[in-house]
């Protein structure tokens, strides 16, 4: 017969058994409901959750400190809806033709057959669709000759953005924005150039693509270092499968964005992005493109970014989003009242963003000294507080764990107004490319890769800054062949001033 000291040493043991198959559930059922939420869910992560929160008032041993009435109702508060909504205006940049519908062919009343007069008019308008259509321009170059001399005098011939090359620059531009602003794939470009009377094999796009690409190397790494010498950059990365050669499937490359952005702290400088390639996720490649920046970088916790933060030349601020994020996830899926009140507390943060954002510098800093900086103490010692009544391996513990590793990183912007509180510069510049690579599966090789970061740069450049981007890519591959590479500046989409001022997007 068992004694009952060893009857609760067996106990003892079965319940941390369950307490950890518990925990490992939780963490597996986290993991499959962030999977689907990613896969299948809305990307917006706004306060719907914190509808719940009055729901979990009394258990109040969770949450050591209760958060400010006033910073939860403006958390929660959502903007009104408009009761209706008009139909968009017509662009006045769009061309009009005009079709009077006369009520009488002559003059006379069709009532008593006295004289008409003007009264007025009434306008309306329809938008229609001009579909896109092929030319060909044929350039003549007529030979005159001399009757003296024999000399025989003829027009050089214009040169084209690829050498010997069939296409013009305007469907060179259309080929690169279809693919990769529009997320049409060559081989289904090539089926709807077909409908159009016009065989371009899906071979001959992608040699355009690989010769605009070169053609444009100047450009992309003048527009590199715009965004490098500015004293901010956010950076992200992102997985992109790649074809690989001989084995008959694909391996993971990365896309690296740099985004130079300061128009938030009032900076008057152009907007600019900056994509690299590279065949892995080693963090030689950040240090390699960073290597003559110095300044803030603004990005996410990923461990190849630390070497260039022991340097001392290149300061770490971390993202609010992706610590919010995580806190999120757990809601969503166990609607936990610390992660909701975590979430209350960081939407206070960013309600004063919202208040501040496109002030000066020394504005912004003010403001959040004096009202974030006590926010962000009360927040650090609840976390401290909150994770000590929590199991040590639970998912919860690692999000407020990984905020509090994090913290001083998280907390710079405070004493720096060039700082914003996320990283979702860099995130948004990495949304067309997510959105293509559903639609194109793959890079066919590496050097398939280096082509669509280029052009991710240009076309990423030119919208950020409200410049249509076909108009701008057009406007570029028509000049850039004759362009001095030693003035290569004047073609950035903030300099090209025929392009930028008459391809405004609306």
């Amino acid at each position: 017969m068992p004694t009952p000291l060893a009857s609760t040493d067996r106990e003892a043991a079965l319940q941390a058994v369950i307490d950890a198959l518990k925990q490992e559930n939780d963490y597996l059922r986290w993991q499959l409901a962030k999977a689907r939420r990613e896969r299948f869910g809305r990307s917006s992560e706004r306060g719907d959750l914190l509808d719940q929160l009055p729901l979990y008032e009394e258990p109040a041993q969770a949450l050591p400190e209760v958060m400010p009435e006033t910073a939860t109702a403006k958390c929660v508060a959502r903007s009104p809806r408009r009761a209706g909504q008009s139909r968009p205006r017509l662009s006045d940049t769009l061309p009009r033709e005009e079709i009077i519908h006369a009520a009488s062919d002559g003059c006379a009343c069709p009532a008593c057959g006295g004289a008409l007069k003007p009264l007025g008019e009434d306008v309306s308008e329809v938008l229609e669709y001009v579909p896109a259509s092929f030319k060909v321009v044929r350039h003549v170059r007529p030979k005159l000759a001399c009757g003296r001399c024999d000399v025989i005098v003829q027009a050089l011939a214009p040169s084209r953005p690829i050498a010997r090359g069939l296409a013009g620059p305007g469907l060179l531009a259309q080929v690169l924005v279809s693919k990769y602003c529009d997320h049409q794939p060559l081989y289904r470009q090539s089926a709807i150039y077909a409908r159009h009377g016009v065989t371009l094999s899906r071979s001959t796009l992608a040699d355009w693509v690989a010769g605009s690409s070169h053609l444009l190397r100047p450009l992309v790494a003048a527009l590199q270092r715009y965004v490098m010498n500015g004293d901010k950059v956010h950076a992200d990365d992102t997985p992109v499968p790649v074809l690989a050669p001989g084995r008959g499937k694909t391996k993971t490359g990365r896309l690296w964005t740099y985004v130079r952005d300061d128009h938030a702290s009032g900076s008057p400088d152009p907007v600019a992005v900056w994509f690299g390639y590279s065949p892995d996720r080693k963090g030689e490649h950040p240090q390699r493109h960073l290597r003559d920046f110095a300044g803030i970088l603004q990005a996410d916790g990923y461990a190849g970014f630390n070497q260039l933060y022991a340097t001392g030349r290149i300061q770490e601020a971390a993202c609010w989003a992706h610590v919010r994020r995580k806190f999120y996830d757990i809601a969503e899926q166990q609607a936990s009242p610390v992660a909701l009140q975590a979430i209350a507390r960081i939407g206070a943060l960013y309600g004063i963003e919202a208040e501040v954002r496109g002030q000066a510098t020394p504005i912004r800093q003010q403001a959040r000294q004096a009202r974030a900086g006590p926010l962000l103490a009360a927040l650090h010692a609840w976390l401290h507080d909150a994770v000590r009544a929590l199991p040590r391996k639970s998912v919860l513990a690692g999000a407020i764990h990984y905020a509090l590793a994090r913290w001083t990183a998280l907390t710079r912007y405070v004493d720096d107004g060039r700082i914003e509180i996320d990283n979702n510069p860099a995130e948004r510049a990495l949304r067309g490319v997510a959105l293509g690579r559903k639609n194109y599966l793959f890079a066919g090789s590496d050097t398939g890769g280096h082509s669509a970061a280029a052009i991710y740069s240009l076309l990423g450049t030119a919208a950020m800054n409200g410049i249509e981007p076909l108009a701008y890519l057009r406007e570029v591959l028509a000049r850039i062949g004759d362009h001095p590479v030693n003035r290569v500046d004047e073609l950035l989409p903030w300099n090209l001033v025929p392009c930028a001022s008459s391809a405004k997007v609306a």
